[in-house]
């Protein structure tokens, strides 16, 4: 990639960010595309957050991505926040439009379409979600946009599942929505693991994996080579699996169609994560 004086920069904010695949996954989109765009990593600590968004509008930045642990914290410091950002509670996508910085969230729309677009019916399904942080936020909105018959919001600690559970009940009076402790996983079609277990070969099982049925759906936001411990197991049991690495994708194409106007190519971006090692 070759910059010049006219090339528009965009980029990701996190603490850490070493890690990111995203800007191998945006700037193999702007290669594809002949377009003179770069995507960069900031590795922005906690205290200097308001100084990296005041760079943005300084040094004329298109956007940026902002991931763990700035989706929430950075929210005060923008001038508009897209409605369904305000109700999911986080920015994970920042426009910038001649100075005025705007908030999205992408990343109900990622797990969404990461399910549409391995053929998962989501309308009439009852869902149970592991977790109630900002991840479980997003992947709640986005599924009970589509329609769903319930969902069960499953959490240690119960106090923070009624909370998330009242706060949907309100968006979606239609659903039966509910919190608990613990899930019974005959009452649900489809599971989704937004919690971090699973991250390391010893974390313990989110759920009991004798419970696992041939016909579930099993979803699991984190994605390494492999898989996780626990779609490892869904899949001897026969379960339709699905890792995060869609919800990487899809999330990723939303952004770059915010910032760019146009779609990215979704092979090409799809072929730049399987050359990192996921497998989309």
């Amino acid at each position: 990639m070759e910059l010049s004086g006219r090339t528009r920069m965009v980029g990701i904010f996190g603490d850490p960010v070493a890690h990111s695949l995203s800007p191998a996954m945006h700037n193999t989109a702007f290669r594809e595309l002949n377009m003179d765009w770069c995507y960069a990593p900031f590795h922005v600590l906690p205290r200097y957050l308001e100084e990296a968004v005041r760079g943005v509008r300084a040094l004329g930045l298109r956007g940026v991505n902002v991931t763990v642990p700035h989706k929430e914290t950075i929210m005060p410091l923008l001038d508009v926040i897209d409605p369904e950002a305000v109700a999911i509670g986080a920015v994970n996508t920042i426009v910038n439009e001649g100075g005025v910085l705007a908030g999205h969230n992408t990343d109900a729309f990622g797990f969404v379409r990461s399910l549409e677009a391995k053929g998962i019916l989501i309308s009439g399904r009852r869902v149970h979600v592991l977790g109630a942080g900002g991840a479980a936020r997003a992947v709640c909105h986005g599924l009970l946009g589509k329609g769903l018959s319930s969902m069960l919001i499953v959490n240690r600690t119960v106090d923070k599942a009624d909370r998330l559970a009242a706060h949907l009940a309100v968006r979606y009076p239609g659903v039966d929505i509910r919190a608990a402790s613990g899930t019974d996983l005959s009452t649900a079609d489809i599971v989704v693991n937004t919690t971090s277990l699973g991250l390391h070969a010893s974390d313990p099982f989110p759920l009991d994996p004798m419970d696992l049925r041939a016909d579930l759906v099993v979803c699991d936001l984190v994605y390494r080579p492999g898989g996780t411990p626990l779609l490892r197991r869904a899949d001897e049991r026969g379960c339709h699996v699905i890792d995060g690495a869609g919800m990487l994708l899809w999330q990723g194409w939303q952004a770059f169609k915010l910032w760019t106007g146009l779609e990215p190519p979704v092979s090409a971006m799809t072929e730049a994560l399987r050359q990192a090692g996921v497998q989309v």
